[in-house]
C-alpha cells in the first residue's frame, strides 16, 4: 500500500500542469536554460532556439501555442527593432502562435509598439517565474480568441459573397425568363420583343447570348 501511494504522488508531481508547446527565442545560452528548467515543469513542451530564423520550421508546423521572443539578437543598437520585425514575420503567417516579448530593458514605448504589432504580452528581464507564466496563459488565450475572431469575421464574409452570388444568380434568372417571355409572345421577333423591353437590338442580341439563349 505505501509503494502505492508514493507512486501516486509521484505521478502527481512530475504530471504536466498545462497541454501546450512553447518556443523560447533569445541568444543568451544561460537565459534559455533556466527558462526551459522553469516552464517545463508546467507545459508539455520546451523548445529553445538561439535565434528566431531557427523558429522558421515550426511557423509551418504550426503547432507552437506560444514564443517567448527577445527583443535583441545582432544588432549592436539594442533598441528592439530585431525584436520587432521578427515579431512582425511571426504574426504574418495564418495560425501565428501567441508571443510574449522579452528585453532587459523597462522601455514602455517599446512595450506598446510591440503590442500594436501583435504580441499579446511583454515582460521585462530579469522575469518572475509566475508572472511569465501567467503571462504565457493570459497569451495563448487571447491569441486563440482572436483566431476564432478572425475565423467567424471570414466565415461571415464568404457567407456574404455566397448569398450575394445567389441572389445575384437569381435576378439574373428572372431576367432571363422575362426575356424569354417576351421573345416567345413576340414569336421570336427580335425587334418587337427589343421595343417591349425598351432596348435596342443589340442590347436584347446580346442579352440573349449572356443568358444561353441564343449562341454564335
Amino acid at each position: 500500500m505505501t509503494n502505492v501511494v508514493q507512486a501516486s504522488k509521484f505521478t502527481i508531481h512530475n504530471k504536466k500542469m498545462y497541454p501546450y508547446k512553447i518556443a523560447i527565442i533569445d541568444d543568451n545560452q544561460a537565459v534559455l536554460d533556466v527558462l526551459k528548467l522553469t516552464l517545463e515543469e508546467e507545459f508539455e513542451s520546451i523548445v529553445t532556439l538561439t535565434h528566431p530564423s531557427f523558429f522558421t520550421p515550426f511557423l509551418s508546423e504550426g503547432e507552437t501555442d506560444a514564443v517567448v521572443l527577445d527583443m535583441n539578437f545582432n544588432s549592436p543598437n539594442l533598441d528592439g527593432a530585431e525584436g520587432i520585425n521578427w515579431l512582425r514575420y511571426i504574426k504574418g503567417h495564418p495560425n501565428a502562435p501567441a508571443i510574449v516579448m522579452m528585453t532587459a530593458f523597462g522601455n514602455i514605448d517599446l512595450a506598446v509598439t510591440s503590442l500594436q504589432e501583435g504580441a499579446e504580452d511583454f515582460i521585462v528581464k530579469p522575469w518572475d517565474n509566475k508572472e511569465l507564466i501567467k503571462k504565457l496563459l493570459k497569451a495563448i488565450r487571447k491569441n486563440a480568441s482572436r483566431q476564432q475572431e478572425k475565423e467567424e469575421i471570414e466565415e461571415a464574409h464568404l457567407l456574404k459573397e455566397q448569398q450575394e452570388a445567389a441572389q445575384q444568380m437569381t435576378l439574373d434568372e428572372m431576367k432571363r425568363k422575362h426575356v424569354m417571355d417576351i421573345l416567345d409572345q413576340c414569336k421570336g421577333n427580335l425587334r418587337e420583343a427589343a421595343k417591349r423591353l425598351d432596348i435596342n437590338r443589340q442590347t436584347l442580341y446580346n442579352q440573349l447570348k449572356k443568358y444561353g439563349i441564343l449562341h454564335e
